[in-house]
């Protein structure tokens, strides 16, 4: 099994903490990991056919499950890349999301929206870019965290997802803890939000068994 980390930034930048920091961490409970880094200030749909196409040269170096875990913009790309039409030609066996951005329809973070989909992106792309509407019954599971504070990408994000999992009765997990601000990382003193790499550890083993 090895799982693909993708740092937030906004599809700006590829922030450095939600990086190796994060493989470090998965390493240490056991986990092979490595950071990919999407292409940034590009357009829809260069970052996910750059992240396919890292799946699939992982699946032809050997791994036989593939994870993906992203934060913010970067869960946004994982997340379409599990979901959107031509995924079963790059499969991920799970995904793991913290305070990712799930929806283009939103006005929340709109300047990850403008670098991805541009200024005129029309009712049609921003829908087939948002999470939510590309769930079905055959999406791969999901353990997705957020924080009810978080006044960049609210927690909105995360209950539009968690219902069409649920809707199309995918295996989830949804995790959203009352305090801490945008882009926390491994949270570590950050009060009870730290314990989601405690949780996401042992869903991924689950995972691994399963």
């Amino acid at each position: 099994m090895h799982v693909l980390v993708l740092p937030g930034g906004g599809y700006a930048e590829h922030a450095p903490h939600e990086a190796e920091p994060i493989v470090d961490w998965l390493s240490g409970v056991g986990v092979q990991a490595s950071v990919f880094r999407y292409p940034l200030n590009a357009r829809h749909p260069a970052p996910l056919d750059a992240l396919r196409a890292e799946i699939r040269r992982l699946r032809t170096s050997g791994a036989e499950r593939v994870g993906l875990m992203g934060f913010s913009a970067g869960g946004h790309l994982a997340g379409l890349a599990a979901l959107a039409p031509g995924a079963e030609a790059s499969p991920v066996q799970f995904v793991v999301l913290g305070y990712a951005i799930t929806s283009m329809e939103t006005e929340t973070y709109r300047p990850a929206r403008l670098i991805l989909l541009g200024e005129n992106a029309g009712p049609a792309l921003r829908r087939s870019t948002s999470l939510d509407a590309l769930v079905t019954s055959e999406s791969p599971p999901f353990f997705v965290w957020h924080t009810a504070e978080d006044v960049y990408v609210p927690p909105e994000h995360t209950y539009r997802l968690a219902a069409a999992l649920a809707a199309h009765n995918v295996p989830h997990a949804v995790h959203v803890f009352a305090h801490g601000p945008h882009s926390l990382g491994l949270a570590e003193g950050a009060g009870d939000v730290e314990i989601w790499t405690a949780l996401a550890a042992s869903w991924i083993r689950e995972r691994a068994s399963a």
